[in-house]
């Protein structure tokens, strides 16, 4: 298969590689693959639900390196001295930031509290009210969208500024690549067409009432900016010879800290990236609807897809591998 029976085949899907907007690659640093569908265009951007974990992981790492984060092991209470811990909670003065970079974090409750946190006036201390539990930190793997939003609220709180303009002036600027806007006020109604609206978006990021962009979905990306953003992770943090991401960091956040089970295909996973085969240095952030980043350190090769909402999409990788690569190889040939 080339790149223009690849294109055939996604127009003509029916199937999971139905709702794919755009595939942007780059090898070597070069782009070998620039294509669109559904109207979208290469500088259109798109919802990239929680794809958007991966960059704020990287946020993180730049915030560590920059001495605004102490250390990944600092507990997370440090940065909220001010927030009023329910009467009888102990286990969230024990959670640190690797706890939340690994979804280690222990929380109350058995699911998300979306309502409650997506109506409050701050969600970063709304969803403070669910971390801890009784039954105290289990390294037990528990993901979770809203509480990496504490993440956000950490970064915020080291720095001093917003993490909308932390993350301009740190990444996206320095990757020459559009800044972010803030989406702006929300309501229920709002939300819903955030995710399932299949129209090309703004380069904006999802915030709550206090202007704190969302942590775990709501950055819109084009699949350019998503292969631009592997491509760093592939050079170990830097992009033009400027040092981006420090080397350890780029290493800490790739490398096996867990092995998942069959619900998310026994993937290894770092710190908010998954590492999808054991024996390869293959490493990817992933969203909901087939949004991906994927690096490739044995091909040099890095990976952006987007697409419009449509659930439970889960062979990305292997559709990148079985599909993909083999089409940007067969125009080499």
């Amino acid at each position: 298969m080339n790149k223009e029976q690849l294109h055939g085949y996604i127009s003509e899907s029916t199937g999971n590689e139905s709702n794919i907007c755009q595939i942007y690659a780059l090898k070597d640093g070069k782009t070998v693959c620039d294509d669109c569908w559904h109207g979208f265009t290469t500088e259109d951007a798109a919802n990239v639900n929680s794809v958007t974990k991966g960059v704020v992981s990287l946020l993180a790492g730049i915030a560590l390196d920059k001495g605004y984060i102490e250390s990944i092991d600092q507990k997370v209470m440090d940065y909220f001295p001010d927030y009023t811990v329910k009467r009888g909670e102990k286990t969230i003065y024990e959670v640190t930031v690797r706890h939340l970079l690994t979804m280690t974090a222990p929380y109350k409750g058995k699911s998300e509290p979306w309502k409650r946190v997506c109506t409050s006036e701050d969600w970063t201390l709304t969803i403070l009210d669910y971390l801890g539990g009784r039954a105290g930190i289990t390294g037990e793997f528990r993901y979770a969208t809203l509480g990496i939003q504490i993440l956000v609220g950490i970064i915020e709180r080291a720095t001093g500024e917003k993490c909308i303009d932390f993350a301009n002036r740190n990444l996206f600027e320095p990757l020459n690549l559009h800044k972010r806007i803030l989406h702006g006020d929300s309501s229920k109604e709002d939300q819903f067409d955030y995710f399932m609206n299949r129209n090309p978006r703004k380069y904006e990021w999802y915030s709550d009432p206090q202007d704190t962009v969302t942590a775990g979905w709501g950055l819109c990306m084009s699949a350019k900016d998503m292969a631009v953003i592997g491509d760093l992770v592939l050079k170990n943090g830097l992009y033009n010879g400027q040092r981006i991401v420090s080397e350890k960091y780029i290493q800490d956040m790739t490398a096996p800290h867990l092995k998942l089970g069959e619900r998310f295909g026994y993937m290894n996973y770092g710190y908010l990236w998954y590492k999808p085969f054991d024996d390869r240095e293959v490493y990817a952030a992933i969203g909901d609807s087939g949004n991906i980043i994927y690096t490739n350190k044995e091909k040099n090769i890095s990976v952006g897809i987007t697409g419009t909402f449509k659930p439970r999409i889960f062979d990305r990788v292997d559709f990148i591998e079985n599909k993909v690569l083999p089409a940007i190889d067969e125009c080499k040939e």
